[in-house]
């Protein structure tokens, strides 16, 4: 059926797609309760680097209690780890870390540092606070990283790894190990690393693609071969931490969950170095949304969504672009009347995801010249105004002049031509 038979026919297409819809959700419903009553179903930790890999955005220095206020909302929203920030960077950072270590009740409190005796006591005595301190060790593992940042050999760079991991482990029971620059590695040379560093007492390891250059199909095959090929990897829990370069962030998480990922490391809103982190909202939702493929489920409390990035877009200076999936002003915003024909009669058109999930109250209807009269009809009748059938032709040939004088018809512009 072509467009102009939908728009010709409206009504009877609209009502047989949302049947079809309808459908759909069922047996969507019906698969995840099989996934479940089979526990097939695993949980994946949410670790949320807002504070420390978001912050390195330009621009976007939060003061201390800044950082505090966001790692309350971050308790509320229900992550299951908040890397704090990067101690030995800042007095501070350090202040900030150690408060959050102090205040915050519940998630895990982690801390960055080089693979440097330094670093490691920095974060050790910032996150001692903790209920739940973890030390986040991190040194480059790609030849690029090894030879022109480190200037050393691979052989030097590995037993560096694992005398930091041993280092950290002194302080820390929780010690989390980052190969830098690992989608870029030589996966033997990782493999080997990463086993090492596991035997030195790592309890997490984190397999980040550091500057984006990973596609979904080849990092989900680096991290079932991972999986695969690193005898005491099941000792550990299995993370990932992707940017954004190639608009990739959010599918090589996904593709890192789906090969077996036990651990997501995002950042509301996907702030972060250069084009940004894995978006914590799109990697979420996704998950809880496609139940079916991912076989797993987060902890996350989805309604404190939109509370969360409103916070951290505020605080940060960074407005979230309008068309941002999940929190962008549109997401939930139609103005095609085919849409808001669908919407006005079984949301499950035109909407996969409820706005009230993630903590908007209702979608968003917006009149353009591109709206049909079942939209005008609905927004008059909220605005207060019941109008006869002959009547309603005149005013929605007036609204469509308005509507192609403006990008947008408001609420005034509505009550002016009933007047």
């Amino acid at each position: 059926m072509g467009l102009s038979a939908i728009t010709t026919s409206g009504e009877g297409d609209l009502a047989d797609l949302a049947d079809l819809q309808s459908n759909v959700s069922q047996e969507k419903r019906r698969n995840m309760q099989r996934y479940k009553e089979k526990k097939m179903v695993r949980k994946i930790m949410v670790f949320d680097t807002t504070l420390r890999d978001g912050e390195q955005v330009p621009g976007a220095k939060l003061g201390i209690d800044e950082k505090v206020e966001i790692a309350h909302q971050l308790v509320r929203l229900n992550v299951d780890a908040i890397e704090a920030g990067f101690p030995t960077s800042s007095p501070g950072d350090f202040e900030a870390v150690s408060r959050i270590a102090r205040e915050v009740k519940g998630p895990v409190i982690v801390g960055l540092a080089r693979a440097v005796k330094r670093d490691i006591e920095a974060v050790s005595e910032s996150v001692k606070w903790a209920e739940r301190p973890r030390i986040h060790v991190f040194l480059g593992s790609s030849d690029i990283h090894i030879e022109k940042q480190l200037r050393i050999d691979r052989k030097k760079a590995f037993e560096w790894a694992v005398e930091s991991i041993k280092y950290a482990k002194k302080f820390c029971e929780d010690v989390e190990y980052s190969p830098m620059d690992a989608t870029r590695s030589d996966l033997d040379y990782i493999c080997s690393m990463i086993e090492e560093t596991i035997k030195a007492g790592a309890t997490v390891i984190n397999i980040p693609d550091t500057v984006g250059y990973a596609v979904p199909e080849e990092f989900g095959v680096r991290i079932a071969q991972i999986r695969e090929r690193v005898p005491n990897i099941h000792k550990v829990i299995l993370s990932v931490h992707c940017h954004n370069d190639l608009g990739m962030a959010t599918g090589n998480t996904l593709a890192g969950v789906r090969n077996g990922a036990d651990q997501v490391e995002c950042t509301i809103n996907g702030i972060g170095e250069r084009a940004g982190n894995a978006s914590l909202e799109e990697v979420v939702i996704a998950i809880k949304t496609r139940c079916d493929i991912y076989q797993a489920e987060v902890s996350i409390n989805t309604r404190e969504i939109m509370t969360t990035s409103r916070l951290v877009s505020r605080l940060m200076g960074i407005p979230v672009q309008p068309n941002k999936a999940i929190v962008g002003s549109n997401a939930f915003a139609h103005s095609s009347g085919i849409h808001q024909d669908g919407i006005l009669k079984d949301r499950r058109t035109f909407e996969i995801i409820s706005p009230e999930e993630v903590g908007i109250v209702g979608h968003q209807l917006v009149l353009t010249a591109r709206s049909g009269r079942h939209a005008l009809r609905h927004k008059l009748e909220e605005l207060g105004y019941s109008i006869n059938g002959g009547d309603f032709d005149g005013v929605y040939r007036k609204f469509l002049e308005v509507a192609d004088r403006k990008k947008k018809v408001e609420d005034e512009d509505l009550r002016a031509i009933m007047a």
